[in-house]
């Protein structure tokens, strides 16, 4: 998936003159997730440019940059270090084109690792996509495989509006087929990873390893899961939700992220407001535990959702 994204940024900046990257050890040092390794040689520093640790002023230099005319892609260490740039990215980026009146674009993508699962502790472990994905303004979005990683991160850099490119930490190192020929993927669009009769279950990120696992638990009970991923997490395609919906009539919505105040409290709400009347039973909704992100391996483990606890939950809650 690193390389997938790398891929998508090297085709960028070799396209379009005004693609250039901002963001902390990006240059010399070849990023915190060695995304952009070699490129400091190859593009120049006049397009990978190495900030210093305030996330307030290159988030602020990204939207001016972007409201000028360029494409820049702003990568952060972590999604936590947003909080630092919520007022440039909430209140700015995502507002200058609705109050210029469309006069204005802010054609700006923020990259962030996200998410808990590798020991990074509790300020390093935030998945603040679930915040930033409520913003109007904003696109967002969390691939889950090297293939979406590539045809997303396309998708939002050609998009002129700001978007939120949430990458799973615990994801870099997945392994995927990725198509020669070029293709893009809207931004917007869930995906059915699965097909399945008997029940859908939805996440986005790192939650489809854990959901393809609970497929496999279930599958022992003769039960047949149908799996989607989101993938856009603003805005969320309520249309492949519902289909899947009307057809196994039963619903199991995850979060890696914090249960409480997760993407699929908006999920389920808004299934149970528009397709209430093809569930056969309650929806089933889980999420990490409300607790800090713990530093060791166990606690972290015992806080994060797994398959068997999601199985367990499905076979006494639904079947």
């Amino acid at each position: 998936m690193r390389e997938a994204i790398k891929k998508g940024l090297e085709e960028a900046l070799d396209t379009d003159p005004n693609v250039l990257i901002m963001g902390e050890d990006i240059g010399e040092y070849g990023g915190a997730y060695a995304v952009t390794d070699g490129f400091l040689s190859k593009f120049g520093p006049e397009r990978i440019k190495d900030t210093p640790i305030s996330e307030a002023t290159f988030i602020g230099t990204g939207i001016g940059a972007a409201a000028a005319g360029l494409r820049p892609v702003i990568e952060l260490m972590s999604i936590s270090f947003s909080l630092v740039g919520f007022d440039q990215i909430v209140n700015m980026a995502a507002n200058i084109r609705y109050m210029s009146g469309g006069q204005i674009d802010v054609p700006m993508v923020i990259r962030a690792p996200t998410g808990a699962g590798v020991q990074l502790a509790a300020t390093h472990s935030q998945s603040f996509e679930t915040w930033l994905a409520e913003v109007p303004g904003i696109f967002c979005v969390c691939p889950s495989n090297p293939k979406d990683a590539l045809g997303l991160l396309r998708s939002s850099i050609k998009n002129n509006n700001p978007v939120i490119f949430a990458e799973p930490a615990l994801l870099y190192g997945l392994k995927g087929d990725v198509p020669d020929e070029y293709y893009e993927i809207p931004l917007g669009s869930a995906s059915i990873s699965q097909e399945g009769n008997d029940i859908s279950l939805v996440s986005y990120g790192a939650g489809m390893k854990i959901l393809h696992e609970t497929s496999e638990i279930l599958a022992k009970e003769n039960i047949s899961c149908e799996i989607i991923d989101l993938r856009s997490l603003s805005p969320i395609d309520y249309d492949t939700i519902g289909e899947s919906v009307k057809k196994t009539n039963r619903l199991v919505a995850v979060d890696t992220a914090r249960k409480n105040g997760g993407i699929m409290a908006e999920v389920v709400a808004n299934v149970q407001e528009s397709f209430n009347d093809w569930l056969d039973g309650p929806i089933v909704r889980i999420g990490a535990d409300d607790v800090p992100w713990p530093y060791n391996k166990n606690l972290e483990a015992e806080a994060y959702p797994s398959s068997e606890k999601i199985s367990e939950k499905i076979l006494k809650t639904l079947i």
